[in-house]
């Protein structure tokens, strides 16, 4: 298929070339013109504005946005309404707001432009892994582009079949699914990067309770002075408590034990208060939640063993930096 992309950053730019590798054409556009010379290099078809992408487009089209939520994607969707036809789709594949999706799906539906927002998950490493995705949208829209969403998916890979599934869509065992209407994809990858806040926030305060057992203060008989890079290794390999998120603390930890190159400075995207509200405004409990939000506004103020293993978590998945220490408003994500 051929789809338009605007935002060629961390996750836009390998978006482009796993689906170059599978076949499709891509359009793009992005302001860095070394961003656009990157990927016209593996065979993307770059272009110096919007206007040009969509004039370069052919109809029906499809322009994927992959930009920091917030104020830049408002923007491009606003400047996309007014240049897309009746029948165009426009995808939102950031971190966006659920409210927004639902309120720009009406916005361009006055126009007969379909809208349709991705919760994509999958960080720095989907050009090769593939990326998780959570679509919004209209059901029609979203099966004629189903060709795009199937080579960006991980696929099955060695993931055993779960019992139980005969007669429901398969696609969700490729890794992706279509959610519901417009909103519902990022809904649901919104409460997703909720339950991330509290796994990590579970192995941070894990490892900073194993390599603080030979403290001075405790009884010698009861000090261990217990290797905090093996034990996650080991952990990796046939334990209950094995991920991708335990991957990245023993490759972390690996290279430098003390994780002595973070400060432990821990931001927030936005999505973890979207969660802790939608749980307050549905009255259910989050304490688990809640408490892994909290507990990076604290990172801010001091810093621990604990704060530095979720930074470096937050790089090896995301790329995210830290420090840059500016909350999210609703609305946006960093």
């Amino acid at each position: 298929m051929e789809l338009g992309l605007i935002g060629l950053g961390r996750m836009g730019g390998n978006i482009v070339r796993r689906l170059l590798r599978d076949g499709h054409q891509c359009v793009v556009y992005d302001v860095s013109a070394e961003a656009r010379e990157a990927v016209a290099k593996d065979g993307a078809t770059a272009v110096n504005s919007v206007e040009a992408l969509v004039q370069t487009l052919k109809g029906p089209r499809a322009v994927w946005v992959m930009l920091p939520a917030g104020e830049i994607t408002e923007k491009t969707v606003a400047q996309l309404g007014g240049l897309l036809s009746e029948g165009d789709t426009v995808i939102d594949g950031g971190n966006t707001f659920y409210r927004d999706d639902v309120r720009r799906t009406k916005q361009l539906k006055t126009r007969g432009i379909d809208y349709i927002d991705v919760g994509t998950s999958g960080g720095v490493w989907g050009l090769e892994r593939g990326y998780c995705m959570m679509i919004g949208g209209d059901k029609a829209q979203v099966d004629r582009l189903d060709p795009i969403f199937a080579t960006l998916a991980p696929g099955n890979g060695d993931i055993p079949r779960t019992a139980g599934r005969e007669g429901r869509d398969t696609r969700v065992e490729q890794g992706y699914m279509h959610t519901g209407p417009a909103g519902s994809g990022h809904f649901v990858k919104m409460v997703h990067n909720g339950i991330e806040y509290g796994l990590m926030q579970a192995y941070a305060e894990g490892f900073d309770i194993l390599r603080n057992r030979n403290k001075t203060t405790l009884a010698e008989d009861d000090r261990f002075d217990l290797d905090v890079a093996d034990i996650s290794e080991v952990w990796r390999r046939g334990s209950v408590v094995s991920s991708w998120l335990l991957d990245l603390c023993a490759s972390a930890l690996a290279r430098a034990p003390e994780l002595d190159g973070f400060s432990g400075f821990v931001d927030d995207s936005g999505e973890g208060r979207w969660t802790i509200n939608a749980a307050i405004e549905e009255a259910v409990p989050a304490e688990v939640l809640s408490s892994a939000l909290y507990a990076r506004f604290r990172s801010r103020q001091e810093h621990t063993f604990a704060e530095r293993m979720l930074s470096a978590m937050r790089l090896g998945f995301g790329g995210h930096v830290e420090g840059r220490g500016a909350p999210p408003k609703q609305g946006e994500a960093s």
